[in-house]
């Protein structure tokens, strides 16, 4: 299966560069029928679920006219090689997280999962109405890939450990299973971080290969199992404060479609986005309320002086990644602005009104 997956992309990247053109999607009886590869392991609830439900949407909204046919990870390519399939024409689309191929362009690592950055509902302010949306064209366009924000977790837990961890000494030599910026801020703590498909975690955490992981929220990481293989859980997770997923799509076969067609997926994309956030809170609304029963389960606050070394490494972390380039420091510098600006909207607001919340209702 893995040279399968290696000779599919070989060969699709050979003919582009020979022939200049890539393959058409099928279409039959006037119909177009699209292939999604994914990084989701199939059955698995959340990031699988909402794929599926995206391209059932945009069936109904076309009235059958587009098709989409969703692969899980390792069906077509493997989970970490979905961004090259669809750039290279292998697939017609991807849905997977961005901070997975923040080595292609680091600024992806930034629109995805900033740690200590926005939340959902401001990374869809920024995308929407603050200009990250072009800004992400731009990075996607010279790798044929047109973006779209498809999916958002909300903020994600700290992760799941072995043994308690109070101090940033306590990450010397720890092996974490982590992707994106949070994962360069360990390293530089002295964890040793890799980045594990979500298949592989639990048998990882088991058998001693690693001492922690974070996937994403009680939801997801019960289904995982993650709960049965560690005992303290950490939170919040300052490296995914609101991860989206990507909806990738071939830049020439969107380029292909008429405005009506772009303008159903961007709006199917746009609902899905909201929808799966919506049942991310409420799936981890029942979730947390499980692991609450199990006294063997520790769910922990990261301390003070663990979050302001989180914080003081993010900001040098964040700062070394807009040097790599000059895209990714327009999408750093616009990203920050857009930030610093929500926050301070966020305290007259958000962050105000519960904090009165929880004061009036103590």
């Amino acid at each position: 299966m893995r040279r399968r997956r290696r000779d599919l992309l070989l060969g699709a990247t050979a003919a582009v560069a020979t022939a200049g053109a890539l393959p058409a999607p099928a279409v039959a009886q006037g119909k177009k029928e699209l292939t999604m590869v994914t990084s989701w392991p199939a059955g698995s609830p959340g990031w699988w679920t909402s794929a599926l439900r995206l391209a059932e949407s945009i069936a109904a909204m076309s009235d059958g006219w587009i098709k989409i046919i969703v692969h899980s990870a390792n069906e077509l390519v493997g989970a970490f090689e979905t961004f090259d399939a669809v750039s290279a024409g292998v697939a017609d689309m991807y849905h997977s997280a961005d901070n997975y191929f923040g080595n292609k362009v680091p600024a992806l690592d930034i629109i995805c999962s900033t740690p200590y950055g926005m939340a959902a509902d401001e990374l869809s302010s920024w995308l929407a109405f603050g200009g990250g949306q072009a800004l992400w064209d731009e990075v996607d366009a010279p790798l044929n890939v047109k973006p779209l924000a498809a999916c958002n977790t909300g903020v994600q837990m700290g992760g799941w450990f072995i043994k308690e961890v109070n101090s940033p000494a306590d990450f010397k030599g720890l092996r974490y299973r982590m992707p994106g910026l949070g994962a360069e801020v360990l390293r530089r703590m002295g964890a040793t971080v890799v980045t594990t498909p979500a298949a592989e975690i639990i048998t990882a955490l088991r058998s001693g290969a690693i001492d922690a992981s974070e996937w994403v929220g009680p939801w997801l990481d019960t289904a995982l199992g993650l709960d049965k293989a560690a005992d303290y859980y950490y939170y919040p997770g300052f490296h995914e404060p609101g991860t989206s997923a990507t909806l990738g799509i071939n830049k020439k076969l969107w380029d292909g479609f008429s405005a009506s067609e772009r303008a159903l997926i961007e709006n199917a994309a746009e609902a899905e986005f909201t929808r799966s956030l919506a049942q991310f809170n409420a799936e981890n609304i029942k979730a947390l309320k499980l692991l609450r029963t199990e006294s063997r389960i520790k769910i922990l606050r990261f301390n003070d002086t663990l979050i302001r070394e989180f914080g003081r490494l993010s900001k040098d972390v964040i700062a070394d990644t807009a040097a790599k380039d000059a895209v990714t420091r327009k999408v750093v510098d616009s990203y920050m602005s857009f930030l610093k600006g929500i926050m301070d909207w966020g305290e007259l607001s958000e962050t105000g009104y519960r904090d009165t919340r929880r004061l009036a209702l103590a």
